[in-house]
């Protein structure tokens, strides 16, 4: 099993950015793959980015990409999430997740078996 903590969240104008960083233990994070997702009340949970284990190969949700950036450090178990150009609508509690099984990185929510608890990141306009 890997325990995930996030932190990085916070409140932020819009065109702002913030980092998001991930910390897994419990096991070697090079063996999995990684994402984050973000949920809003009322709304099901959407996928934002994945990372492939070695770091080589990352798969966006259209909305965010050129404007956010998934990476990792394996030997510090950390992913990061670095939002740039934020906007109103990217308000919600992001979550990182990990997939213990699957081949390559994916925004099928059910590929991913472990998750952390989440950070509010708000963006005001």
């Amino acid at each position: 099993q890997v325990q995930l903590v996030e932190s990085g969240g916070g409140l932020v104008q819009a065109g702002g950015s913030l980092r998001l960083s991930c910390s897994a233990s419990g096991r070697t994070a090079s063996s999995i793959i990684m994402g984050w997702f973000r949920r809003t009340p009322g709304k099901e949970r959407e996928f934002v980015a994945a990372i492939a284990r070695n770091g080589n190969q990352a798969t966006y949700k259209d909305s965010v990409r050129g404007r956010f950036t998934i990476s990792r450090d394996n030997p510090k178990n950390t992913v990061y999430l670095q939002m740039n150009s934020l906007k109103p609508e990217d308000t919600a509690v992001y979550s990182c997740a990990a997939s213990s099984f699957g081949a390559s990185p994916t925004s099928s929510i059910g590929a991913y078996d472990m998750w952390g608890q989440g950070t509010q990141v708000t963006v005001s306009s």
